[in-house]
C-alpha cells in the first residue's frame, strides 16, 4: 500500500509534537503539514488533497466542524480532542475514528489500523461499479475507464470501445473510484492515471487522444510527476 498522506492539525503545540512523534513511528504515513495554524491547513488542502487529517474539534479561530464542512468532500478525518460531545455531530463528516485525549500510542496505532482496513474494503468494493444507463444498472471495471468527461448535470464515461452516457456530477464520481487511482486534472475531466501515456506542456496523451489539464490542477499533475521520478 502507498504512503498515507495526512496532515496534523491542533491549536495545543505539544499535542501536535506528540500526535507528530506518533506518526513519524508508522511506516505506512506521510505526514504533509503538522501545525497549530488552521489557516495554513486550508491553504495547504487548496493545492492538495491528502488521505487523511488529524484534526481537532475546539479551536480558536475556525472549529474543527468548520474545518470538515469546508473539505468533506475529498478528505478523511480523524478527531483528536477532549471533549466527547461532538462526537455524534462529527460522524456527518467523513470521520474515520473518534481519540479523546489523552492519546496513547497504542490508541493511535489502532487507529491507523482502522483507516488502513477501511482503505481496502474501498479498494476491494470498487473492483467494479454499477451506473445507470437508460434506465439500466451497468456493470464496469474501473480499471476500463480511461476518462470521465462532465456535461452539466451528466458525465460521460470514454471506455476504449465505448461511450456511456451517466446521471451523475463528477464532484460525486470520483468517490466511487478506487482511491489514488484517478485524478481530476480540469473543471470537465477526470482521468485514470495509468492510462496517461505523455504528458506535453498543457495536455495528457492517452488511447483516445488528448485531454486539456485546467490552470487551477496544474499542480496536483506536477506533484503526481514528481511522485514518479
Amino acid at each position: 500500500m502507498k504512503k498515507i498522506k495526512c496532515i496534523i492539525l491542533d491549536d495545543e503545540p505539544l499535542a501536535v509534537d506528540l500526535l507528530k512523534n506518533y506518526a513519524d513511528k508508522q511506516l505506512q504515513l506521510e505526514v504533509v503539514l503538522a501545525t497549530t495554524d488552521v489557516f495554513e491547513v486550508i491553504e495547504q488542502l487548496q493545492k492538495q488533497t491528502v488521505d487523511l487529517i488529524f484534526i481537532d474539534i475546539q479551536m480558536p479561530e475556525l472549529s474543527g466542524i468548520q474545518l470538515m464542512q469546508m473539505f468533506n468532500k475529498d478528505n478523511y478525518f480523524i478527531i483528536t480532542t477532549a471533549y466527547a460531545d461532538y462526537a455524534l455531530e462529527s460522524y456527518d463528516y467523513r470521520v474515520i475514528d473518534y481519540l479523546l485525549k489523552p492519546i496513547s500510542f497504542d490508541k493511535f496505532h489502532k487507529s491507523i489500523q482502522k483507516f488502513t482496513n477501511f482503505v481496502i474494503l474501498e479498494t476491494m468494493k470498487n473492483n467494479h461499479l454499477f451506473v445507470k444507463v437508460d434506465g439500466r444498472q451497468i456493470k464496469i471495471n474501473p480499471k476500463e475507464i480511461i476518462l470521465i468527461e462532465g456535461l452539466s448535470d451528466y458525465i460521460r464515461i470514454h471506455l476504449l470501445n465505448e461511450r456511456l452516457i451517466v446521471l451523475d456530477n463528477l464532484k460525486d464520481f470520483i468517490h466511487k473510484l478506487p482511491l489514488n487511482e484517478f485524478m481530476r486534472v480540469h473543471k470537465s475531466y477526470i482521468i485514470q492515471l495509468d492510462k496517461i501515456k505523455s504528458i506535453d506542456g498543457n495536455m495528457i496523451y492517452h488511447d483516445l487522444g488528448t485531454t486539456p489539464i485546467g490552470e487551477t490542477y496544474k499542480h496536483k499533475i506536477k506533484k503526481w510527476i514528481g511522485n514518479k521520478e
